[in-house]
């Protein structure tokens, strides 16, 4: 293992971008444990507080990727990181996919695609747990967790208002 954060930005998450089922959220346990356990590079609260920036800016989820390689090695992390967990996976993509649309009528892709899905969503719970228990710290913000996720999975309503409730009971000391 390298002693340089830039190196061991750009190894590690080029690793995890080879396994990144589904994006970047399938694989925030993976990412949360490299570089909150493996490396001590921030806390968990810190994870969890740049994935939430990274979820209120607009753009990709990918973000969540700068951000951490901008707490670990400034501007030059944020670029490795980022390139660390884009190329691969793009070349790989690049590399499968003239074999996947030569194959789309095949049994076995079908059943690849079919087998892919419940891993997906999967991880991305797995995602989602890690960030609540790295995020909530109280009763009441375990409750607006739940809360959120009822909200969101019943209702049309749009997630800007419930990051308003948020931020509004945030700032009144309640979470």
């Amino acid at each position: 293992m390298s002693d340089s954060p830039l190196a061991q930005l750009a190894i590690d998450f080029a690793i995890i971008s080879l396994i990144a089922v589904g994006g970047v959220n399938g694989v925030l346990p993976e990412m949360q444990r490299t570089v909150v356990e493996v490396h001590g590079w921030m806390d968990a609260s810190m994870f969890a507080d740049l994935y939430a920036l990274a979820q209120a800016a607009p753009g990709p989820n990918l973000l969540v990727v700068s951000l951490i390689g901008w707490k670990v090695a400034g501007f030059a992390g944020a670029a490795v990181a980022t390139a660390a967990v884009v190329i691969p996976s793009s070349v790989l993509t690049y590399a499968v996919a003239a074999a996947w649309q030569r194959f789309r009528d095949a049994h076995w892709r079908r059943a690849i695609q079919r087998g892919l899905a419940p891993v997906t969503v999967g991880l991305t719970l797995s995602g989602a747990y890690l960030i609540t228990q790295a995020a909530d710290e109280s009763a009441a913000a375990y409750a607006l967790t739940a809360f959120t996720t009822l909200v969101v999975l019943n209702t049309r309503l749009n997630p800007v208002w419930l990051i308003v409730l948020g931020a509004v009971l945030g700032l009144a000391g309640v979470v």
